[in-house]
């Protein structure tokens, strides 16, 4: 049989599969008799769980994290999901895995105070700080642009090198810790020529050392996180009620890209290089209103 005639004959036995014997190829009796009962009732209330994306499989696992505190039980629920979107692949129902990546975090809860946070506007303030030493105020402005526009943390802005920047395609690149994952975001306009003024007049003049970091302190040495500390400390008083410091200005630049520019949540966990998409979500404001409709819409009475 020509090998067109073979993979035509292999699709069509992939299709002859149902769910339940594609479940019992890999699981045991039990398990597979638990995740087609927990796909079924899926099913049941959600008649265009075919047709899910990401986001909505990550608005229905907020729900079912609500429904069930115990954290086994939501693993077990979320990868009988992933094994019916597999089954979808394999028979070709679909192209794609809607929520292969998405993961339930153990822990605890660490809910975020978004009320506590600062607004895209807020942040741009703590550029305005003019320093008495013109050569430190561009290194600062610099410092400053990575966390209010990228929600770098303190660990990230020290290590980055002069080679994580790339002026001609306007982004710097990220490099991977045990906490985050490594990604390339884009610069802004106000960073490119900040970054062109801090490399070619600012950092030459204060380089003492030999090294690649991109950060130096007076000293002519690579910063520490201390030192950015030290930067943010003064521009407490801008907003006296409220806690400023390097880790609540990335959490109110990952919660404005949700809140404020509406970006999606696969993106927006990408952007903060969070691991979990649990971490992101947390940031997502919700009103009692759109809690409602979630309900309504995956829990239909």
């Amino acid at each position: 049989m020509p090998l067109k005639g073979l993979i035509y004959l292999k699709i069509r036995m992939r299709k002859k599969n149902t769910l339940y014997d594609y479940l019992k190829k890999s699981l045991s009796v039990n398990t597979a008799d638990n995740y087609h009962y927990t796909i079924n009732h899926f099913l049941k209330t959600n008649q265009k769980a075919k047709k899910y994306k990401y986001q909505d499989l990550v608005d229905y696992m907020e729900l079912v994290i609500q429904r069930y505190p115990n954290t086994q039980s939501q693993i077990r629920i979320l990868s009988s999901f992933k094994r019916y979107y597999n089954y979808l692949v394999y028979t070709d129902q679909r192209p794609d895995h809607p929520c292969q990546t998405l993961t339930i975090r153990k822990g605890g809860d660490n809910t975020i105070q978004l009320q506590d946070l600062f607004t895209t506007e807020e942040l741009q303030l703590l550029l305005e700080r003019e320093n008495r030493y013109k050569y430190l105020e561009v290194r600062n402005k610099t410092l400053i642009s990575f966390l209010i526009y990228q929600g770098l943390t303190c660990d990230e802005v020290v290590r980055l090198t002069i080679n994580d920047i790339n002026l001609d395609e306007g982004t710097v690149c990220i490099k991977a810790s045990s906490k985050v994952n490594s990604r390339t975001l884009e610069l802004t306009i106000k960073q490119l020529r900040l970054l062109e003024d801090y490399t070619n007049n600012v950092r030459p003049k204060l380089l003492r050392v030999k090294t690649e970091k991109l950060l130096l302190n007076k000293q002519g040495q690579p910063i520490i996180v201390s030192t950015v500390n030290s930067i943010i400390e003064p521009m407490k008083s801008y907003f006296p009620e409220r806690n400023l410091n390097p880790r609540t200005i990335r959490m109110s630049v990952i919660s404005n890209w949700l809140n404020e520019r509406k970006l999606p949540l696969e993106t927006v966990q990408e952007l903060a290089g969070h691991k979990w998409p649990s971490t992101t979500q947390k940031y997502i404001r919700t009103d009692s209103q759109r809690q409602v409709e979630l309900i309504n819409k995956y829990f239909p009475i």
